[in-house]
């Protein structure tokens, strides 16, 4: 609940404290004392937008506090941590609001001690205070508001088809998007498909084997200068085997032939000492090696031939080859790889139409489903409806409204929305006869307050997360036995939360479970002192003041009446 607001530099306030209590507040005082600064301090706390106009003159800014008592695990509580609040080790302590007013307009927020962006205000203030006014009024005059007055008064199954609803809606939702991004991409991808087909036909058509390129090279370079190759290996067998074999090499002394004579010189020498013995086994060895590589360079010389037809081949083949590495790879290998990776890459593509058709398919259904439940949803808010419309013209027939009418209007609009598919709002006819008019266009100011604390009464007890009620003039227009009415309704309201009510009457008054007068000093202002709670006799001559004007004794025996009346729990 609210448990204390404190004012400074509001309007007429220079200084005020209010100590609230559970149940029903009354705040009183003459014309022109401030009663009405502290709605307009509770809406600026409630995240309303800032007035300079409402700084008090010669003041720099006006300063609201507000400190809640607030039950452990509130979502008020949570979003408040969420924003850097601190709340200390003990997540039930209060949770002080303070708004700052300047002179010139500039305003700022704090919560838990931290500052915060005045939005943050507004956003727990939904589900801690509503403060109705003449000008705050918001429930009534937001037609988005109705619709969720109406799924909160509906109760679990209602919510719970909402719920429902809203899944369908954003499973629906989401296939769609999928959907919108395939069919959008989709002349993308056939490109894409079509120049990988068209790879794939090229790399196809010529069916290149592993490191083929590299082969093909060998031979290629081998063929084309076959005639310096055969050169090259005659000059080195005819070195090491002193004979051309027709190749055309000049004679020349052969490795062969001095390896023949070193080996005949060493066999001698050898005879005659075994380390030359040794060195001559090794020149041996080269004999062999070195008749072992001339005959290697007879064969390579046999094997050098040109065939120019293979020549051709082997060149228009790496041509072809070559052509396939410009555009897929450094080599062939590397357009062996992209080829499968090409024909992983088609079938998806390819298989996106299937996915496609899939897709469309499954959004049929979900948009089926979406539509049932939002006939399902549909049909619970019109039970509801009709039952909150009923509820609330009985209590406007005891709030000074006998003849007005209301009807919650559920109306399909032309689309699903993620709320579902009606447009709801509450409509008034203020007199027998009268047409249907949207409430907030139908109902006076006062008017508008009282069928806002029908809609409290009634809802109450299937809303109960708000924790405080603010009512400013919701007893305009009306006296005797009906401001009776309006005080047993707003006591009623104030069994489930709290309620905090500026009125002019003593028949609302004498309801209050704790009564604030609010006085001015000599110069006009409100100080600290000018807030008072009063009980007992004091309270008697609060009452008395307000029915007649002046303490008389017939108007304090007036006074004892209502009171005696509100303890009976008797409107009338």
């Amino acid at each position: 609940m609210l448990r204390e607001i404190r004012i400074t530099d509001l309007g007429v306030i220079a200084e005020a404290t209010l100590e609230l209590s559970p149940g029903l507040t009354v705040v009183t005082g003459e014309t022109g004392a401030g009663k009405t600064m502290v709605v307009h301090g509770l809406g600026l706390l409630s995240g309303a937008r800032a007035d300079s106009a409402l700084v008090r003159s010669g003041a720099d800014r006006a300063v609201i506090e507000g400190v809640l008592d607030l039950p452990a695990g509130h979502r008020a509580l949570e979003r408040a941590a969420e924003a850097g609040a601190d709340l200390g080790e003990d997540v039930s302590e209060d949770l002080v609001l303070i708004r700052g007013v300047g002179a010139d307009g500039r305003s700022r927020a704090h919560v838990g001690g931290r500052r915060a962006p005045v939005s943050l205000l507004g956003e727990l203030a939904e589900s801690l205070i509503a403060v109705h006014g003449q000008a705050d009024q918001w429930r009534l005059r937001r037609v988005e508001e109705h619709r969720e007055l109406l799924d909160g008064f509906g109760g679990e199954r209602l919510g719970s088809a909402l719920t429902d609803y809203r899944v369908a809606f954003e499973a629906h939702r989401q296939l769609s998007a999928r959907l919108a991004d395939l069919e959008a991409a989709a002349a993308e991808r056939a490109r894409e498909a079509e120049m990988l087909r068209l790879g794939l036909e090229r790399v196809g058509a010529v069916d290149p084997q592993p490191g083929e390129d590299v082969a093909l090279r060998v031979e290629d370079d081998r063929s084309s200068h076959a005639e310096e190759l055969r050169q090259a290996a005659a000059q080195a067998r005819a070195a090491l085997a002193g004979d051309d074999d027709g190749y055309g090499v000049e004679p020349a002394p052969d490795v062969l032939a001095l390896l023949t004579q070193a080996r005949s010189a060493l066999t001698a020498g050898g005879e005659l000492d075994p380390e030359l013995q040794a060195l001559g086994a090794r020149v041996v060895e080269l004999s062999h090696l070195t008749s072992d590589l001339a005959s290697d360079l007879t064969t390579y010389l046999s094997g050098v031939d040109v065939d120019p037809a293979r020549l051709a081949w082997v060149q228009d083949r790496r041509a072809q080859l070559t052509a396939l590495t410009r555009l897929y790879g450094e080599n062939i290998d590397e357009v062996l790889t992209w080829a499968r990776e090409a024909a992983d890459r088609l079938l998806d593509l390819e298989s996106t139409t299937d996915t496609i058709e899939a897709l469309r398919d499954e959004l049929a259904a979900a948009d089926t489903a979406r539509r049932a439940q939002a006939a399902q949803l549909t049909a619970l808010r019109e039970q509801a409806a009709s039952d909150l419309g009923t509820q609330i013209t009985r209590e406007l027939a005891s709030l000074a409204m006998p003849g007005s009418r209301v009807h919650v209007a559920v109306e399909p609009l032309d689309r699903l929305t993620p709320a579902g598919a009606d447009l709801v709002e509450i409509r008034l006819a203020s007199g027998s006869g009268a047409p249907w008019r949207p409430v907030a266009k139908a109902a006076s100011g006062g008017e508008l307050s009282r069928v806002m604390l029908a809609i409290e009464v009634v809802t109450a007890a299937r809303t109960p997360d708000r924790l405080t009620f603010i009512f400013d003039e919701v007893d305009a227009g009306v006296g005797g036995r009906a401001a009776l009415a309006v005080g047993g309704r707003l006591a009623e309201l104030a069994r489930h939360t709290q309620v905090v009510v500026v009125t002019h009457l003593a028949q609302v008054a004498a309801f209050a479970d704790r009564h604030l007068v609010v006085t001015k000093t000599d110069d006009g202002a409100v100080v600290a002192s000018g807030v008072q709670a009063v009980d007992g006799s004091a309270r008697v001559s609060e009452l008395a003041r307000m029915l007649g004007g002046s303490d008389t004794t017939s108007a304090r025996r007036h006074a004892d009446e209502l009171l005696a009346h509100a303890r009976d729990g008797s409107a009338g």
